[in-house]
């Protein structure tokens, strides 16, 4: 087997989680990744060591501290760039201006490169200069608006949902513009993509709906607009079960196995659209069905009839769990300060080229001397002059 990647070299001048997730993911899949961090503090995600979110998302990346504040720092990067085949930053576009980044300061250094550029709002529009963290990106694109319960706030998702689709996203174009470099033009390009647009994205019909037809996707709770049934229910023993029988076959099922299958029949919930209308008749029984079952027996009950449902899982329920370990779906990476470290594994699967993981995210500037001496071909004196001033 071979590393999907392997040849590609890729410099992660990012943080704050989108963009260095996006080289990770690239280095998963065999991507040679070198990553840019402040020579004081780190990568955020340091949190001031190597924090568990550090050890996952530093991964496979080679840390070289260097100081972008400085005009020094600044030349350091812009003759690291052409060794380079992808560049990855997420700075606001003044701060790019600043440590001079923008596509005209690197585009010229590397005409085959490819420049991703993933921003809170991208480079391009009224709002280009403002930052966002995944918070402000869902809060922007929508998402935060439809999550939560009918009549209370909005709420965020309990993980960085955003940041982690636009750094899949991300990955892809950066797959795309290689691609399209090595088989068609020659020629490198500049990817601009905001943060929020990923959310976007994933937004279902709702751009569509409102274009068409003034519908505003409202807060809903557990519950689909479209699909019924489809929620998450209370069991007997205070956990709680989701399931999706919102097909008209699935609902048949769903009646036989409640043992209620004169519910098919019904002519309010025979049908999909009916069910919709209805739901408001149908969930309570549903729930009080569920109420009176423990979680792992409708679970089963439901599995067995080839009804999607699963408890709703904590992460330490997950890593329990035997079909995620069964999957591989969790590693364990061992490390010579921390012992064995668990992490999700590199992802998707893939039967010729899977990913791996070599090492977990090391010290700051681990990789200082070894890549400033390879790369740029700088002698130790001059590395040491360099620490001296601040600059790496």
């Amino acid at each position: 087997m071979s590393d999907a990647l392997a040849g590609v070299k890729v410099l992660d001048a990012a943080t704050v989680l989108a963009g260095p997730v996006s080289a990770t993911i690239l280095g998963d899949f065999g991507a040679e990744v070198v990553k840019i961090e402040d020579p004081k503090t780190g990568d955020f995600t340091r949190a001031g060591g190597r924090s568990p979110s550090w050890l996952q998302e530093g991964r496979n990346k080679k840390s070289v501290s260097l100081d972008l504040r400085t005009p020094a720092g600044q030349a350091l990067l812009h003759r690291l760039v052409p060794r380079f085949d992808v560049v990855v930053t997420n700075f606001r576009p003044p701060t790019l201006e600043r440590y001079r980044m923008l596509p005209a300061h690197l585009r010229p250094l590397n005409p085959r490169g490819i420049f991703l550029y993933l921003t809170g709002f991208g480079l391009e529009g009224p709002y280009r200069d403002r930052g966002a963290f995944d918070r402000i990106a869902s809060a922007y694109s929508g998402l935060t608006y439809v999550t939560g319960e009918p009549g209370n706030p909005p709420v965020r998702s309990g993980y960085s949902v955003v940041d982690y689709m636009g750094a899949y996203l991300a990955a892809f174009s950066v797959v795309t513009a290689l691609y399209h470099r090595d088989r068609v033009s020659g020629a490198g390009q500049v990817i601009d993509l905001a943060l929020y647009e990923a959310a976007l994205r994933s937004s279902e019909d709702s751009v569509t709906a409102f274009g068409l037809q003034r519908q505003v996707r409202e807060r809903l709770g557990n519950k689909n607009p479209s699909i019924v049934p489809a929620s998450d229910f209370e069991t007997a023993d205070g956990q709680r079960v989701s399931l999706h029988a919102g097909t008209d076959p699935l609902f048949r099922r769903l009646a036989t196995v409640m043992n209620q299958p004169e519910l098919a029949a019904d002519a309010r919930f025979a049908e999909r659209a009916a069910r919709v209308e209805h739901q408001d008749e149908l969930y309570p029984l549903i729930g009080a069905w569920v109420s009176r079952l423990r979680a792992d027996e409708v679970v089963k009950m439901l599995s067995d009839a080839d009804i999607p449902a699963s408890p709703i899982m904590s992460v330490a329920d997950l890593m329990n769990d035997p079909h995620c370990r069964a999957r591989g779906s969790v590693v364990t990476v061992p490390d010579p300060e921390l012992g064995d470290i668990p992490m999700v594994a590199p992802l998707p699967r893939m039967s010729a080229t899977p990913g791996a993981v070599r090492w977990a995210g090391t010290a700051l500037g681990a990789h200082t001397d070894e890549v400033l001496g390879e790369l740029l071909g700088l002698t130790v004196p001059e590395i040491d002059t360099l620490r001296e001033n601040g600059v790496v």
